[in-house]
């Protein structure tokens, strides 16, 4: 691979951006490379990638360049020399050394180094995951498949494969997710006139396994209540085949309006949106058959999705989101009529947010009854994620 300086230029700005405007890399890229719309395939592809991966390494390149963390350039030299790719001879490189970084690279080194992560972050995962952390966080480090989920409003998986395939875009399926098709290699689908009409909508596997859960049937009244720009609620519709009610709730209005146009794509016509405001759950008081608490969370379990979350994150957010998780399962669950059916469910793998939570929760509620629980970890090769079944008596 040949480097171009306008292109380490941009991928140096990215990751200015993340790390010292602290914005998150997806956005990112997603406006330089609007900026920048005359970029090839390869150029557009030489961008993410690297910033994804820097950020991802972000404290291994620092080890190996020896290096200040304002230091892009450096960063960018030990990331060329880690791949194999030949430094030409710019200013901007003047100081890096090959054979020391190769060495140190090469070295033994902790675990917090090697796998790139924040002390506190690596104790706490140990802590709370124990001997399966080290498994875990290496998985972690693991780049995100591309992952869609078939609108079954539109048509079939198989039917979706077939059209994908017409397109030259070969994609498989896995036994965990009966919706979900992978992409053999990474593209940009979303420009596509399926991807338009609604035929499908980017969603791991791990956060797919989460609607079915709830046990939502056709006719039924639904609440989704923390449906963000509605991954989950689009499910849900596909799921009860258009047929009785899903109330989707936010405390954003920009991710309902998102929403919105995400289910006029889809087709999902029995969806209505409702920003949550002071009165708004009260009013709802024993109104839905299933209720969805898909709650803010770590996000521990998505790093191979948001590496950048890693260097975002700090133990005081940890402690005050679990604080919030407690709040909506005991003030929003009064929207479940009785015999109801409630999932609880985060995109963490540590049990303080999982397990302990449910468990708190049914200490203080007995009218409501555990049914069962799934975790998803990273290492079966998706995001992981955490969901419980609770039935109000």
């Amino acid at each position: 691979m040949k480097l171009f300086p306008n292109l380490c230029a941009a991928a140096a700005d990215c990751l200015h951006a993340v790390f010292e405007e602290n914005k998150y890399a997806d956005k990112v890229l997603e406006k330089k490379l609007k900026e920048n719309a005359k970029w090839g395939a390869r150029d557009r592809r030489f961008i993410a990638e690297t910033t994804y991966d820097i950020v991802r390494w972000f404290r291994l390149y620092k080890y190996l360049a020896e290096c200040a963390s304002s230091d892009y350039w450096s960063l960018l030299g030990a990331w060329c020399i880690i791949h194999r790719i030949p430094l030409p001879p710019w200013r901007e490189f003047q100081n890096i050394h090959q054979e020391k970084i190769l060495k140190r690279y090469n070295a033994d080194m902790p675990r917090h180094i090697r796998e790139s992560i924040p002390d506190w972050l690596d104790e706490l995962g140990e802590k709370e995951v124990g001997e399966k952390w080290a498994q875990e966080l290496a998985a972690s480090n693991e780049a995100a498949k591309v992952v869609i989920r078939t609108n079954t409003l539109k048509g079939s998986r198989s039917e979706l494969k077939k059209l994908l395939a017409e397109r030259e875009i070969e994609t498989y399926s896995h036994r965990l997710c009966d919706d979900a098709l992978i992409l053999k290699e990474r593209q940009n689908i979303f420009s596509l006139p399926l991807f338009k009409e609604g035929w499908f909508e980017p969603q791991d596997v791990g956060s797919q396994l989460i609607p079915p859960f709830l046990k939502a049937e056709a006719g039924m009244r639904v609440i989704d209540a923390c449906a963000g720009a509605g991954g989950k609620t689009l499910q849900l519709a596909a799921i009860m085949k258009n047929k009785g009610k899903i109330l989707a709730l936010d405390v954003s209005e920009t991710k309902l309006a998102e929403l919105k146009k995400r289910a006029r794509r889809a087709g999902a016509s029995t969806i209505e949106t409702r920003a949550i405001e002071s009165k708004t759950i009260k009013r709802l008081t024993r109104s839905a058959d299933r209720l969805l608490l898909d709650v803010p969370c770590s996000g521990s379990g998505v790093l191979k999705r948001n590496p950048d979350a890693k260097w975002k994150l700090s133990e005081e957010f940890i402690d005050e989101i679990k604080t919030v998780q407690q709040n909506i399962l005991t003030q929003y669950s009064v929207m479940l009529k009785s015999g109801g059916l409630l999932v609880y469910s985060t995109c963490s793998i540590f049990p303080s947010e999982n397990q302990g939570q449910v468990k708190a929760f049914l200490e203080k509620n007995k009218d409501f009854e555990f049914c069962g629980e799934r975790q998803v970890f990273p290492s079966q090769g998706f995001d992981g994620f955490y969901m419980a079944l609770l039935k109000q008596k």
